[in-house]
């Protein structure tokens, strides 16, 4: 027996954490899918949720505005890429955010995913890429939504694919990381104060409605807007979706810092997420 027990242990380890790790995997694939699942079963009810105030701030502000000339021609044309970037922001962050502020209340519907095996924090992984998938296609469905409203204002580059594609996924994950951290910090009578005193915030110093280079002659204000991640944003996709305006390319934000401010916060908000759902679940 004890000439064999070493050679048999260390097989019946690896064997046990192999096990594990592909239950793990099992249920956080199964746990996707599932929320896939409802969101697909429920897709009307989630579009309407996440386009009707993009798509009334690119009626008003990108169509009735300009055609009583009360702002200029191009102001579509610059507005777009900031309700582009709003919108996978908010549902993304929304998706996340007051679903699990109700799961963590009093019925603690959260507790039926913490019993499937795989760790903790896995879960946490699971809502936030649920919830960047969700802002990845509101995003999407901005564009022919933004073509029907717009008509001859829309205007859209299309040599730079690839990059409006990677900073729709960038914001996504970002609001969606964002978003765990704000369910785990909240309680469900603080949800209307967390609109008031976050979100307000967030809309209006995050250059959504007006490029960061414009800023220049309130220059305060300006530096302020560089703590707010969605401003990183929306210069991101308007870096990516302006076509150049009277032959010249469109001042924004310096790609590389853009990254730095969509990247760094998705880390940052990622590992803080997982740390403050883990000591919120687990009592």
């Amino acid at each position: 027996m004890a000439t064999v027990s070493p050679v048999i242990t260390p097989t019946l380890a690896g064997r046990s954490k192999r096990s594990a790790a592909t239950l793990a995997r099992i249920a956080f694939l199964a746990t996707l899918r599932r929320d896939i699942v409802v969101t697909v079963r429920d897709f009307i009810p989630f579009l309407v949720q996440v386009l009707v105030q993009p798509l009334f701030l690119l009626f008003i502000f990108g169509k009735v505005l300009p055609s009583i000339g009360e702002t200029q021609g191009n102001f579509a044309a610059l507005l777009l890429p900031g309700v582009v970037a709003l919108t996978s922001f908010l549902a993304s962050m929304q998706g996340v955010t007051l679903p699990l502020v109700f799961d963590l209340g009093f019925a603690r519907e959260i507790d039926d995913r913490l019993l499937a095996p795989m760790p903790t924090s896995l879960v946490a992984v699971e809502k936030i890429l649920f919830a960047a998938l969700r802002g990845i296609i509101a995003g999407a469905v901005i564009f022919p939504s933004a073509w029907l409203i717009l008509g001859n204002q829309y205007q859209v580059r299309t040599d730079a694919i690839p990059g409006l594609i990677g900073m729709i996924l960038l914001t996504s994950c970002m609001g969606a990381s964002l978003g765990l951290v704000i369910g785990t910090l909240i309680k469900p009578e603080q949800v209307g104060l967390m609109f008031a005193v976050i979100l307000t915030p967030l809309l209006f110093t995050g250059c959504t409605y007006y490029p960061w280079a414009s800023l220049d002659g309130i220059k305060w204000f300006q530096i302020v807007t560089l703590f707010n991640p969605l401003t990183y944003a929306a210069e991101g996709t308007r870096a990516m979706m302006v076509p150049p305006i009277h032959g010249h390319a469109l001042t924004t934000l310096a790609i590389p810092w853009v990254l730095l401010g969509l990247i760094g916060p998705i880390i940052v908000f990622t590992f803080l997420s997982m740390w403050t759902f883990r000591r919120r679940v687990i009592n």
